[in-house]
């Protein structure tokens, strides 16, 4: 059985004698109104379950009730269980805490990025984790990367064809993408689109990364193979793209808190029809999501007007279909995984009570214990071991172009004209030190970055697009004092001001995941933005800003394992020194 979406023989069989009335059901849901999402109506209804799967909807009570658990939903609304459609689950957390934690709030499903698993581990390692993630209650399916989203040393060794395809055949991949990579696919690379075709070959969606596109650039990418795109940023750019037969998910993240106003935006249009739209975190830190996932996203939707059928099936029945999953996942039916949120009220999508394949992750407002299932040193996944030092030769700065940072997304160059010999920089035109060197030792890329967090003396991680360490700062004295810790600690995020660590995130799996459980995270995570706001972080989120730094899908300027980049045309404007 892959993760509940294929049933065995013998399985099927004894679902139906549940029918027959030979055996008893193991969950009774009665009275229960549900929202049926084929016909967007709310009807009366008793719902069967067999241990994870909906075996009857409808009028009767079954025959057999012997060892049947009853729950009486009357008065209470019942509706499918949320589904993420595109989540990062490796922002300051991991899969695990991740899944767990929106379950909580009725996310049930999500579909996840695989990039990470490329930076920390091997494919055979790789696919023995998602199989384990098979065992949890949560529905977790993948996406199959086509590029790192930043220019590694040796591309090919972690992305390429035999790798990419293997991950396509995976049956919990389901779809291929995200595309970031979108303008090499333009400019001719014929091995994107083979995979792209492989991938549609195998009936799987593909889901593109289009900022700001033009209609002819979504024209092309449709012609290409895009199924689907969550880079509208307004009412008008959802229209393009639903005009031309994209599915599109409605974005509401730490960085882009669109969605309010791009249903705005829609309902002034005049739409009335949102059967290919679909709701996303696209990848939340914890703070961000500590009140949950996509019921966020519903409540958003309708509070905003949305008719509260459509934006139910927003958050579960279209993602479903979108995926080639309708007849698994996204609605409450004979066949489909008992994925269900029972709801005080229609209009408050927050569960009062949810099942995740069955099993209860919430009933009556108590959260039921989900035990852990991954033991991530069986995968070799440990803290980072760095056995080499940093140097005052790696804190010098001569290269004359900075990172010039605008907000959490766009970079521009600038001409360095200040004298950045000094072992700490004046806080006042913005400027600190910035260092990408590699995670063991062997080459770096040093220029200054302004307007980043110009009154922090150190900030080093661990956490970062390539897996490299980042070192920011305005003082070299704070810099090897994070240093120091920053290797006691094995990895993470470390903050030193005038030599006191102020911050301090262990990340105890490669140095890119943590281990601790998702509140942990989340007070940790706010502490993080708090202190960064206090010494002059100006955005949303420095999480992301972090991560974006090697980013080569965002304009303009980006540091990266080959060097400073020009993203625009792909040059390597200062390339990296060998230590």
């Amino acid at each position: 059985m892959e993760n509940g979406r294929n049933w065995r023989n013998r399985e099927l069989r004894q679902h139906v004698k549940v029918i027959d009335g030979t055996v008893s059901p193991t969950l009774l849901l009665k009275n229960a109104t549900y929202l049926n999402v084929h016909t967007k109506q709310w009807l009366e209804a008793n719902v069967w379950i067999y241990e994870d799967r909906i075996v009857y909807v409808g009028e009767k009570l079954p025959e057999q009730t012997k060892g049947t658990e009853i729950y009486d939903c009357k008065d209470k609304f019942i509706v499918p269980g949320y589904i993420e459609p595109h989540s990062h689950p490796f922002q300051l957390a991991n899969p695990e805490i991740t899944a767990t934690h929106a379950a909580k709030t009725g996310t049930t499903t999500l579909v996840n990025d695989n990039l990470t698993w490329y930076l920390l581990t091997n494919k055979k390692k790789a696919f023995s984790i998602i199989d384990q993630f098979n065992k949890l209650p949560i529905s977790m399916f993948w996406w199959s990367r086509y590029d790192s989203q930043t220019t590694l040393q040796e591309e090919n060794h972690f992305i390429n064809t035999n790798d990419v395809l293997d991950w396509i055949e995976h049956p919990v991949v389901v779809q291929g993408g995200e595309l970031t990579d979108w303008p090499s696919l333009l400019a001719g690379d014929d091995r994107l689109l083979y995979w792209i075709q492989e991938t549609k070959r195998k009936g799987k969606p593909i889901e593109g990364h289009l900022p700001g596109a033009s209609l002819r650039t979504l024209t092309k990418m449709k012609l290409l193979g895009i199924s689907a795109d969550h880079e509208a940023m307004t009412g008008e750019e959802v229209m393009n793209r639903l005009q031309l037969g994209y599915m599109v998910g409605l974005r509401y993240s730490p960085i882009r808190p669109d969605l309010p106003t791009i249903l705005e935006d829609l309902l002034e249009y005049g739409l009335t029809t949102f059967d290919q739209l679909m709701l996303t975190m696209d990848g939340p830190t914890p703070y961000f999501m500590k009140d949950g996932v996509i019921n966020t996203c519903i409540q958003i939707a309708i509070d905003k007007g949305i008719p509260i059928e459509d934006a139910y099936r927003m958050g579960s029945f279209h993602a479903a279909k979108h995926l080639r999953m309708d007849e698994e996942l996204g609605s409450i039916a004979p066949g489909r995984i008992a994925h269900i949120n029972i709801l005080q009220e229609k209009d408050n999508p927050n569960p009062v009570s949810v099942l995740a394949k069955g099993q209860w992750i919430v009933k009556e407002t108590k959260e039921i214990d989900i035990p852990p299932i991954i033991d991530w040193s069986n995968y070799e996944i440990n803290e980072m071991n760095i056995d080499w030092d940093l140097t005052e030769d790696d804190l010098q700065f001569s290269v004359p172009v900075g990172m010039d940072v605008i907000n959490d997304v766009i970079i521009k160059p600038y001409t360095i004209d200040s004298d950045v010999s000094f072992e700490e920089l004046n806080e006042e035109k913005g400027e600190q030190f910035i260092l990408l060197i590699d995670r063991k030792g062997k080459w770096r890329v040093n220029t200054i970055i302004r307007g980043f967090a110009p009154k922090l003396g150190a900030l080093i991680s661990s956490y970062s697009a390539s897996g490299d360490i980042i070192i920011i700062g305005n003082s070299k004295k704070d810099i090897f004092i994070a240093w120091n810790r920053f290797k006691e600690l094995k990895g993470g995020i470390i903050l030193v001001n005038d030599g006191e660590i102020l911050t301090e995130i262990p990340l105890q799996l490669g140095g890119s995941l943590p281990n601790e459980p998702m509140e942990q995270m989340i007070v940790l995570d706010k502490q993080l933005k708090d202190t960064l706001q206090k010494y002059g972080f100006a955005f949303y989120d420095p999480v992301y800003s972090l991560l974006f730094l090697s980013a080569f899908h965002l304009p303009f300027f980006r540091i990266t394992q080959k060097g400073l980049l020009d993203v625009k045309n792909r040059d390597i404007v200062f390339p990296a020194t060998m230590r």
